[in-house]
């Protein structure tokens, strides 16, 4: 009930990163039955090219044993090796070429299916795939309903297009049994031949099918409900709450910073209680003033009172310490426009002091 549940809370298609960690671990989508077919092609490909000639060798060699057996040699334990050994040579040069097809064909359907790729966790031991309830499940869940049903569909199928093909041929196979001996491995072959072109044509329908569905039961399995979206998206961007307390740090240590660097200002200018920006300026360097340090209501009080405690000039100017607080940036120099009331400022501190800035 809580897996059915759970089910029915995965409401949204999965995400591109989910997506790419499926497949990273392995889980693609792959249909059985295409393999099956790619298979069947194989065999037919072996019955019509790699099957006649060789089948001709192969009983050649072989009626030489069942025609003479008397001609081969069997004194000793060696000469029962040699002869095992030539008849499996025999035997192998019949069956490599369509192990060979056989071997390619599956591939091909693999690749066909998805691009081929190493993962250790698929192979890796895991006590699902042995333990009894999970096996119960598979067999008796949705996809193994939909592995019966494919099997039954593959019997009724495969069982109509066989005996269809019998019916039709029954003529033939009575000739077969009134002819030469010689001639029946030639009807034998031209039969399953035809046997395994008419199940290839009988199970085209089941591939497509089982193809779209491989892909719509995978997609299915990976939809996520709404709360892992949620948390995907989080994961991606960052928890808000922890960029929050990042930006909350950075910005305490910002003004700790501003705070170490008021005691280095020429001036402070300030509104009396909501504005205060703290510039440094060096006649002997020239350039601009800089600015050290700027801050609204709390903050401003505190830039004041500290440069009250080294003995800085505060000057107030309401309009221009409004001005300058939208405009300039700490640790940078203040912009062009306010070149010339800043130098009035400067000049009415300098003419305070007999012995210039210190």
């Amino acid at each position: 009930m809580a897996e059915e549940q759970d089910k029915e809370s995965k409401t949204e298609d999965a995400s591109e990163k989910k997506i790419s960690d499926a497949l990273e671990k392995g889980n693609v989508p792959f249909s059985r039955e295409a393999t099956l077919f790619a298979s069947l092609l194989g065999v037919l490909a072996c019955l019509t090219f790699f099957v006649a000639a060789p089948a001709r060798l192969l009983t050649d060699d072989l009626a030489r044993l069942i025609d003479d057996p008397g001609g081969f040699r069997l004194e000793y334990g060696s000469d029962a090796i040699d002869l095992l050994w030539d008849t499996m040579l025999v035997a192998g040069r019949f069956l490599t070429p369509m192990i060979i097809i056989l071997a390619m064909a599956g591939l091909v359907a693999a690749v066909f299916q998805n691009v081929p790729s190493m993962v250790a966790e698929r192979i890796s031991p895991k006590w699902d795939r042995v333990s009894p309830a999970s096996g119960f499940k598979r067999l008796f869940g949705i996809q193994g309903q939909i592995e019966f049903g494919k099997a039954l569909f593959k019997l009724f199928a495969v069982g109509l297009v066989a005996g269809l093909v019998l019916y039709w041929e029954e003529h033939r196979l009575v000739d077969a049994m009134l002819t030469d001996p010689l001639l029946l491995p030639a009807a034998v072959l031209q039969l399953a031949m035809r046997l395994v072109s008419a199940v290839c044509v009988a199970t085209i329908v089941l591939v497509g099918a089982d193809l779209v569905w491989s892909r719509v039961h995978w997609k299915t399995e990976l939809r996520m409900s709404r709360q892992e979206v949620k948390d995907e998206v989080k994961q991606a961007e960052g928890d808000p709450f922890v960029k929050a307390r990042m930006r909350a740090v950075a910005r305490q240590r910002a003004r700790h910073r501003m705070m170490t660097a008021v005691p280095k200002a020429t001036v402070v200018i300030a509104n009396p209680t909501h504005y205060a920006i703290a510039l440094k300026y060096d006649r002997d360097l020239g350039g601009a003033p800089f600015v050290l340090a700027k801050g609204l209501d709390l903050v401003a009080l505190k830039i004041r009172e500290i440069a009250e405690h080294n003995a800085i000039p505060v000057v107030e100017d309401r309009a221009l310490a409004r001005a300058m607080y939208d405009a300039v940036e700490v640790d940078q120099w203040i912009p062009r426009e306010f070149y010339r009331p800043v130098a009035q400022v400067l000049h009415f501190i300098y003419s305070k002091r007999s012995n210039g800035p210190k």
